[in-house]
Formats: C-alpha cells, sequence, structure tokens
C-alpha cells in the first residue's frame, strides 16, 4: 500500500448484571420499550445514583484477565453534552482515574478472517491497552424518515469502554482483536458480547501516513459499526477513501463519520470533540472507591484464558493446535470436551475427533448451542468406550450418537443393546474372516504380493456377513494377522 495505516479501537461493551449501573431497574433485552425506568436512569431532578458493586467487581475482573493495572483510587466524572439518547445532558463515567489501566489484548491465529489464517503479518501480536473505564449506556435510538423513537430500557446499563492504543495495522488484525476480546470477555462471563443485541460496539480511528517515521495522520472515526464483518469492511473503504483523497491532495481532518453498510460507504457526521469539549468534571453525587479490596475479591474468580486452556490441552492431551483452537473457542465447549476426554476410555485425540466432527455436526443441523446439547459430555465418554472396547463400530457409534439425541437419559450401553447393536460371537467372526479369504482367492494372491489395500475389501466382505456387528478394526487386524 502507498499509505500505512494507523487504528485504533473503542470498544463498548455492556457488563452482565441484573439491575442498571446507578438504579435498580432490570437490564434486559427486547422488553416493552420504556418499561425498565425510574426517575434515576431517565434523568428526573433530585434522582441520586447509587453505585452497582457487582459491575465495578465484573470490569476489575475484565482488567484482570487483560493484563491491566488499576489506580488505587477510581473516581467518577460527568461528561457533558446534549443527545435526545441522554436525558440528563450528561453522562457519569470515568476520565482520569478509570479502574483499569494498561493490558492488552493477544491476536490469536484463529481469530483471523478464514481468507487471512495463512497469511498472517505479526503472529502472536498482542494490541496495547489505554485503559478501561466503567460507564452508563445511553437509551436507544430508532431513526425512521421523519421522526426517531427512543427507547429508555438502555439507558443507564453498566458500559465498559475498552480502550486500545493505536497498534492496529489492517483491517484483518483489527477483526482478530474484536473476536479475540470477544472470546475472553464470554470466557470470563463478564459480558454475553452480543453484536446482535448491541452488547458489544466499538468506535474505530483511523488514520493513513505515508512513512513510518511521518507524525501520525488526522484520525477519522467510524460509527454505526455492528458486525465485525462490518468492521472489516468500513476499515477497507476508510483507508481507500482517505488515500484517494491525499492522492489528490485533500487533507483528512479530526472527524466522525458513519458507516452505512448497505451502501458500502461511509459519510460524514461531524468534527471530532476533544475532551474539554465535553467539559469533564468530578461526579458530586458519587464517592471514589478504592480498587484494592475489590480486586482481591474477584482475583480468585480469574479463569483459565483460552491460549492457556489451548497450551494445556496441546500439552496433555496430545491434540493439534488446530483441535486445540477449536476446542477452547467456548469455554462450555472445552469444559464438555474435558469431561468427555478424562471419563472416556478412548484417548483424547479420538475424544477430540467426536467432539469436533460428531458433535459439533450434530448441534450446527440441530441449531442448538452446546449449553443447550441434549447429549451430555458423560454419554458421549460411554459411546466412545464401547467403541473403544470393541462392543460397537464407529457407523454403529453413529448411529447410537444420534439415538441419544432423542433419548438422552438412556443409558448408552442399553440403547445399544435395544438398537441390536450387540457385538457378535468371536468364534464366528472368524468364520466370516475365513470365509471371505476362501471367496475371494485373487483378492488374497494380491494382498500376498503387496497389496495390502485390498485388505478393506476383506473386511467389507465381513462386515456384510456379520450384518455389522463385527468390529472393523479388529477384523482387519485378524486378516493381516492370517495373510501376512
Amino acid at each position: 500500500m502507498k499509505y500505512i495505516p494507523t487504528i485504533g479501537l473503542e470498544v463498548h461493551c455492556q457488563v452482565k448484571t441484573n439491575s442498571k449501573m446507578f438504579c435498580a431497574c432490570p437490564t434486559s433485552f427486547g422488553d416493552e420499550p420504556n418499561t425498565n425506568t425510574c426517575p434515576t436512569c431517565l434523568g428526573l431532578p433530585g434522582a441520586l445514583p447509587v453505585l452497582n458493586q457487582r459491575a465495578i467487581e465484573k470490569t476489575l475482573l475484565a482488567g484482570l484477565l487483560l493484563g491491566c493495572g488499576s489506580p488505587p483510587i477510581s473516581k467518577w466524572d460527568r461528561k457533558n453534552y446534549f443527545y435526545p439518547d441522554m436525558p440528563k445532558n450528561y453522562q457519569t463515567t470515568q476520565m482520569d482515574l478509570p479502574l483499569c489501566i494498561g493490558g492488552g489484548v493477544p491476536l490469536y491465529d484463529h481469530n483471523y478472517p478464514k481468507d487471512y489464517q495463512k497469511n498472517i503479518a505479526n503472529p502472536g501480536k498482542v494490541v496495547r491497552l489505554n485503559r478501561i473505564h466503567l460507564e452508563e449506556d445511553v437509551a436507544k435510538s430508532t431513526h425512521l424518515a421523519k421522526t426517531s423513537l427512543v427507547d429508555f430500557n438502555r439507558a443507564g446499563t453498566p458500559l465498559m469502554e475498552i480502550v486500545s492504543e493505536p497498534d492496529l495495522g489492517s483491517a484483518e488484525e483489527t477483526f482478530a482483536y474484536i473476536k479475540t476480546l470477544q472470546q475472553i470477555l464470554i470466557y470470563g462471563d463478564i459480558s454475553d458480547a452480543d453484536m446482535e443485541k448491541g452488547q458489544l460496539r466499538c468506535d474505530v480511528n483511523i488514520s493513513i501516513r505515508k512513512h513510518e517515521d511521518d507524525p501520525l495522520g488526522e484520525r477519522v472515526e467510524l460509527k454505526n459499526l455492528n458486525s465485525i464483518s462490518a468492521v472489516r469492511r468500513a476499515i477497507h473503504y476508510e483507508i481507500e477513501r482517505q488515500s484517494a483523497d491525499l492522492d489528490k491532495g485533500i487533507g483528512q481532518e479530526q472527524s466522525t463519520w458513519r458507516w452505512d453498510d448497505d451502501l458500502g460507504e461511509s459519510q460524514m457526521m461531524r468534527s471530532k470533540e476533544d475532551a474539554h469539549d465535553y467539559r469533564y468534571f468530578p461526579c458530586p453525587d458519587l464517592l471514589p472507591i478504592r480498587t484494592e479490596p475489590l480486586l482481591e475479591m474477584v482475583r480468585p474468580h480469574v479463569p483459565e484464558l483460552p491460549h492457556e486452556k489451548s497450551d494445556r490441552f496441546i500439552k496433555d492431551y496430545k491434540l493439534t493446535t488446530y483441535d486445540a483452537s477449536v476446542l477452547t473457542s467456548e469455554r462450555p465447549l472445552s469444559d464438555y470436551f474435558e469431561t468427555v476426554a478424562t471419563t472416556t476410555q478412548a484417548p483424547p485425540k479420538k475424544a477430540a475427533n467426536w467432539v469436533i466432527n460428531n458433535l459439533l455436526g450434530i448441534l450446527k443441523e440441530n441449531n442448538t448451542a452446546i449449553t443447550e446439547s441434549p447429549i451430555k459430555a458423560e454419554s458421549t465418554a460411554g459411546v466412545l468406550s464401547l467403541v473403544e472396547a470393541g462392543t460397537i463400530s464407529a457407523n454403529q457409534a453413529k448411529e447410537l450418537f444420534a439415538a441419544l439425541w432423542d433419548q438422552p437419559e438412556a443409558d448408552p450401553a442399553s440403547l445399544a443393546k435395544e438398537m441390536g447393536f450387540e457385538p457378535a460371537d468371536n468364534s464366528a467372526i472368524d468364520g466370516f474372516i475365513d470365509e471371505a479369504i476362501a471367496n475371494n482367492p485373487r483378492q488374497v494372491e494380491e494382498i500376498k504380493g503387496g497389496n495390502e489395500k485390498l485388505i478393506n475389501f476383506l473386511t467389507g466382505q465381513v462386515m456384510k456377513a456379520s450384518k455389522g456387528k463385527a468390529n472393523p478394526k479388529l477384523v482387519t487386524d485378524a486378516i493381516r494377522e492370517k495373510l501376512l
């Protein structure tokens, strides 16, 4: 590229709590508009705020997950501006003493776009964070042709703002950053981080310059980005737009632009305000807090992070990097696999293959989340143990697994018997093997001559004769022993 892009993100993430940041109104999604409100979140005169301790704890936990530090004292400020979605005409937020400072977000390779994963420019990159502060969310505005609708149910919901340093250099790195951050926040049960529900939103700041030694260009902020793929498209467009302007000698100015995903273009909204435009001052209604006692409360709740769990799966269970990345993509999925791996007689690698291919396959087919799977991990472990013991074949295991979806409370071994999956008598299997060898002399000669692939043909003949009850691996081993 002729120009070097520099990208920084402000990610707004709703904290998972039962009540709002400064009042007892419930947090919810999809309720009737303007039903979860009170004088405090509506900004009525005389209403006073009360801090939500759980929101503060979860924000500090997010800081620990991302390697942030915390100042001894954290305080609350008022950010003054007038919008219809902020009824008080100010937002209670944090400016100079936020809850979390510094830290970083590692970019997991598997979180890059699929078409980019073989050409990652900076594998293992960690994007530095500037801060994480806690504030209240604004109301939700819906703009129609001639009017706007405002729903105050969302106003006052605890909202973390995670501000990165300008460390990102491409749309693909930004894509991986958001996906990784989303994954870590869900792992810590800090937020559901669902962009479709507005629980995770981001503003992207982009500037371009010709050379590394040049000062950063004027930054343009992009808003209205409601999906990770939209972020990628918007960044590519904006880099091209700014580059074309600079080629024509048109300079950029600090400004805010709106992304229209339907049109695939950004549109100018306003010149960008600086901090002094908001006239920040300390909130007179809220006392500062000491962070250390709260940090000590949340430290025991720091979970094993995805990259730490992935490294352990590779080391302890001898999994491939790919398998480990898939199994740790969701915390419930990793817990499911680990239960299977530690309770089945089958090797961990076979357990991983089954969970990735069979379990995730049937979940996708039925549009079901791992947390809603009717087949429990213990049942999956039981199916794999039956295969490992030679009681049922791999194909029979697939049929049994499908039957367990409809009968999740059934014992796998008992259900296998009901389905007629009892192993055939060994002496009968030996007879079928001898019969297959006797009936196929040409194939036997070729096998003895070195064409070992034909052993699979004889195995197939035995499986037909046994009506699928024989274990194909044991049959293949027996044929090999007899002929070779």
